[in-house]
């Protein structure tokens, strides 16, 4: 028999019911990673007793598991943002350091730059710590405006770019390409999988035109900067047929960025129309940028690999240990 355990650090003190199972005061634990959610968080609903006694902009961690196989695996770094006192519990709220990000207004131009380099740039800004952050686009220039955070303007980046912006377990900044996934785990029908619910939709549109601002480099690099009326030489374009998305936008000075921004549209836009969520008894190890598999599901055209796009951990006394995993298409 699994027994679900858990581990929380916030500032200098511990609750490890590996150690000591009983004498734990808390009474509901949820942790929600979500690549479509500007910041993960976590949740702890603790009991009016002595133990913890969290307060704001403390940092913490939270591994998750079972005492009896395999140990402990962290889900999730943050920071404490609110206590929230009751009579009998004490709810407590922290986000990941996208909660920085989302806090950080700059105003700056970016000449010759790749994607990876302005979001590194903006993440120095909000004193954020980056794991990985690929090249993507080369934009001759690229604006950031102090009337969005830089969470959004990175968010645009990686949507341009067709890559994933996320914060991993030991809450470090990922901005890169989905390929197969970091690791693949497999859920079987009947064994693995409590409940499965499959959303199916028609795609928005067969092709996508990217354009941009300027004649880029049909008129040589340096053109970048001027304003064009002709984009017959400039426009990217991905897919066919008639149901033809138009994608405009400013920072798509060259018809490299242009193909590559109407290719990574395209790709969204096809692994969106097969969504999915699924409930299976606790799984720690599931993060984002890995990916799922299903097997022996009686709809065979669901028995393929899938991108997890989103993971809500819950442990509670009464319920014990639940992971639901939202997932699209590859």
């Amino acid at each position: 028999m699994l027994n679900p355990a858990y581990k929380i650090t916030i500032a200098n003190k511990t609750i490890d019911t590996t150690n000591e199972p009983k004498a734990s005061t808390v009474l509901d634990l949820s942790v929600t990673l979500d690549m479509d959610t500007p910041a993960d968080r976590f949740t702890i609903v603790l009991g009016q007793v002595n133990g913890l006694k969290p307060a704001r902009d403390d940092e913490a961690k939270i591994e998750l598991g079972y005492a009896d196989n395999g140990g402990l695996t962290q889900v999730i770094g943050g920071t404490v943002v609110t206590v929230e006192p009751g009579l009998t519990t004490n709810r407590v709220i922290g986000y990941t350091p996208a909660s920085a990000l989302l806090r950080t207004f700059v105003n700056k131009t970016y000449e010759s730059k790749t994607a990876g380099q302005i979001v590194k740039d903006l993440a120095g800004v909000a004193d954020v710590d980056v794991a990985t952050a690929e090249d993507g686009i080369n934009f001759p220039g690229y604006v950031i405006d102090g009337q969005r955070s830089a969470y959004h303007h990175m968010q645009d980046l990686a949507e341009l770019s067709g890559f994933d912006l996320y914060f991993n377990a030991d809450g470090e900044l990922v901005f890169e390409k989905f390929i197969r996934g970091k690791t693949v785990h497999i859920f079987e029908y009947a064994k693995h999988i409590v409940s499965l619910d499959v959303l199916r939709s028609p795609p928005r549109a067969s092709a996508v035109e990217a354009w941009g601002e300027s004649p880029g480099g049909s008129r040589g690099d340096k053109a970048w900067v001027w304003l064009t009326r002709d984009f017959s030489n400039s426009k990217g374009t991905a897919g066919s047929g008639d149901l033809k998305l138009l994608l405009e936008r400013s920072p798509l000075r060259t018809i490299d960025a242009a193909r590559t921004a109407a290719n990574a549209t395209l790709t969204t836009i096809q692994r969106r129309t097969l969504r999915g969520q699924l409930l299976s008894v606790g799984r720690p190890e599931v993060k984002l940028g890995d990916a799922i598999r299903l097997r022996d599901v009686p709809d065979d055209t669901l028995n393929q690999l899938f991108q997890v796009r989103s993971i809500t951990h819950r442990i509670t006394k009464s319920s014990g240990f639940i992971t639901t995993i939202e997932f699209r298409s590859i």
